[in-house]
């Protein structure tokens, strides 16, 4: 019976704490899980039938709490939180695990040759550039021209990027250009996510009050926003690029592992996926900043904090959407 089920459910926020590191973890193991990109159009659909139905006061016949939450946790790993739109697949935070754990592999695989470095950092920053765009924060679009000039500027800076690093470690010792894709990648980050997301830092993204009311948009706001995805997504790349090149370089000094190249690149990939861990690396690192980000209104733009004095003088903190 629907009466079985309380509406009192809050499903607009995560079932776990947020304030506390290991309830962001918790969250995030549920949102990023590569299980969910497997899921048909049909159970996606079902799931969202049933959150907005939910959110509207009508429960499905039956439904348990446990069954809410699930439909939950479906519902945002494929839907935007501020648009609604379903996401494009590879775009979805519960495609990161495998998507780069391939590319990681390639990359950490094919680093000696220039067209090889050419383009698997533009493979990469391709994927970066649909994930940030389908990540976004705010509900504003963005036309074709936009993303298109974003795009190019965004994959031509990070594939540069590593290049002048490529170049640069010839003059170093051999193990430090193992390390040049991920330095490029780092770098890339700091290139890819702020071109992506150049809109929200031109026009701001949407600020809360703490009761979900909209009191305008901030580009500070954005700003921090930006900053912490940004720290976060080279977080995510340690333990699969920075790990790994350490470990080859002095498995590659034991005669056992004189091989040759083809060998050692099979090698080099396959060792890549379980050192990395990036089923644990994804989720701990979107759980290091709350997904509710906030900030002071004395933080935000003196027009908008003049605007907020009036409209809502109780107001001393405002909260907003950081993107992924």
């Amino acid at each position: 019976m629907s009466s079985e089920l309380s509406l009192n459910i809050n499903i607009k926020e995560p079932r776990w704490d947020q304030g506390t590191f290991m309830g962001r973890a918790q969250h995030f193991f549920m949102v990023t899980d590569p299980r969910n990109v497997l899921l048909s159009s049909e159970t996606l659909e079902e799931a969202r039938v049933i959150v907005e139905n939910y959110r509207a006061g009508v429960v499905k016949p039956g439904l348990t709490e446990d069954e809410l939450w699930r439909a939950k946790y479906v519902y945002d790993s494929a839907f935007h939180p501020d648009t609604g739109e379903k996401m494009f697949v590879i775009g979805r935070m519960s495609a990161q695990v495998p998507m780069n754990m391939t590319i990681t592999g390639c990359m950490l695989t094919f680093y000696r040759t220039t067209p090889a470095v050419v383009f698997w950092q533009w493979v990469n920053q391709s994927f970066n550039a649909v994930v940030n765009y389908t990540n976004r924060s705010g509900d504003a679009p963005m036309t074709l021209n936009q993303l298109g000039a974003a795009y190019v500027s965004a994959t031509s800076g990070a594939v540069v990027t590593a290049l002048g690093l490529k170049s640069l470690a010839k003059r170093l010792p051999p193990i430090v250009s193992r390390f040049v894709p991920f330095a490029a990648v780092a770098a890339a980050n700091c290139i890819n996510i702020p071109f992506m997301r150049q809109r929200e830092l031109k026009y701001g993204i949407p600020v809360m009050d703490e009761n979900g009311n909209r009191l305008g948009e901030s580009a500070n706001a954005a700003k921090q926003a930006i900053a912490q995805v940004v720290v976060s997504r080279i977080g995510m790349a340690v333990p699969a690029m920075a790990i790994p090149p350490v470990i080859m370089n002095a498995l590659e000094k034991r005669a056992f592992l004189k091989v040759n190249s083809l060998q050692m690149n099979v090698l080099t990939f396959s060792s890549c996926a379980p050192i990395s861990s990036l089923v644990f690396a994804t989720p701990l690192c979107c759980a290091l900043f709350p997904q509710k980000s906030s900030m002071s209104v004395s933080g935000l733009e003196a027009d908008l904090q003049e605007q907020i004095r009036q409209t809502s003088p109780q107001t001393t903190t405002v909260y907003f959407n950081k993107g992924l």
